[in-house]
């Protein structure tokens, strides 16, 4: 039979006090004396109590619990944006529960709906596939930061993101400045930081003066459609010296491909990505990307969103965070 768990009434009995003030010492309320912390924690200690966190919560009428909801959970670049938020989440004392669309916004907005239901105290929203009314709508219910939607603000809710004009710039350059001329993209489809990245890639090429030898195919941020949509380019007959791909996931695909034809990188085509996943940076792969400073972005996020639950601040803000080119093994001069 198993032992019978011990209560917040074993403490009491044990530390000679009133059940009352373990639970307010539990609270760490400043009420109780040191001599009495001490005796209380003393005698849990001995007991191998733990309080009951839902109990507690519901004793303050607090969940202390963040909602994140995460797009997907497969893409590399939101569990590290997540590890960032739940540094500052576990440091504040409180929970973190995750929920996912899984590339569905139906489903990801009735998950959302069950994170109120639970009364999350704030929420973190890692997603590029949410519509701007369901965020304003949520933003009614609790405070709100968003990740990755470029600059949706509004009352209840910050954003925090990355300077993509700028990264795609960096790119670019980085091509130009090897040598570069015939340059394709993979994009990313409609989703909006792919529109934007494959907009300065076009604008990029046209200042360039290479407007004619644009050349897009279109992606949808996976390795599957990465692998794909450099298969189709590389059918089409000689292939491009470099291509830019619309992030890592992608680029890994197309590295792929060109394996696939026989193509040497970087010796006979120079690849590369955008976001800086871990992933990239193994020596088998060394893919040069941009990087977006992930970690970072997260605890501003949850940062942010403890400020604004605390009332400390009442700005709604995009915060811009700048990336930064990580030259690695798969760019170098086109073969002459």
């Amino acid at each position: 039979m198993n032992e019978r768990r011990p209560t917040i009434h074993d403490v009491a009995a044990r530390a000679g006090v009133s059940k009352s003030l373990v639970s307010l010492a539990m609270r760490g309320s400043p009420k109780v004396s040191d001599a009495s912390r001490a005796a209380i924690e003393k005698a849990a200690a001995e007991l191998g109590y733990r309080p009951n966190a839902t109990a507690r919560s519901l004793a303050d009428s607090r969940s202390r619990t963040i909602g994140v909801n995460m797009a997907e959970l497969d893409n590399p670049i939101f569990p590290e944006m997540l590890g960032g938020a739940h540094t500052v989440i576990r440091s504040r004392n409180y929970n973190t529960m995750l929920v996912s669309g899984e590339r569905d916004p139906e489903l990801e907005t009735m998950e959302l709906a069950k994170l109120l239901e639970f009364q999350v105290e704030g929420l973190i929203l890692i997603s590029h596939r949410l519509p701007a009314e369901t965020v304003r709508s949520l933003a009614d219910e609790v405070p709100i930061v968003v990740l990755t939607l470029k600059d949706l603000t509004g009352p209840g809710i910050d954003s925090v993101v990355t300077d993509d004009e700028a990264g795609t710039r960096m790119a670019m350059q980085h091509l130009f400045h090897l040598g570069h001329r015939d340059i394709a993209h993979v994009s990313g489809g409609s989703l909006e930081p792919a529109v934007v990245r494959e907009r300065l890639y076009r604008s990029e090429m046209q200042a360039a003066g290479l407007g004619s030898m644009t050349r897009v195919i279109e992606g949808d941020l996976t390795n599957l459609g990465g692998l794909e949509a450099a298969r189709t380019l590389l059918q089409e007959g000689k292939p491009p010296t470099a291509i830019f791909a619309s992030n890592d996931i992608s680029a890994l695909g197309v590295m792929a491909a060109c394996q696939e034809f026989g193509l040497s990188i970087p010796s006979d085509i120079s690849i590369i990505g955008y976001d800086g996943i871990a992933l990239g940076a193994l020596r088998t792969l060394s893919l040069t990307t941009v990087a977006q400073p992930l970690g970072l972005m997260g605890q501003v996020a949850a940062q942010r969103l403890f400020d604004r639950m605390a009332g400390t601040q009442i700005d709604d803000r995009s915060i811009v965070l700048e990336p930064e080119l990580l030259t690695r093994g798969t760019t170098a001069p086109p073969r002459v």
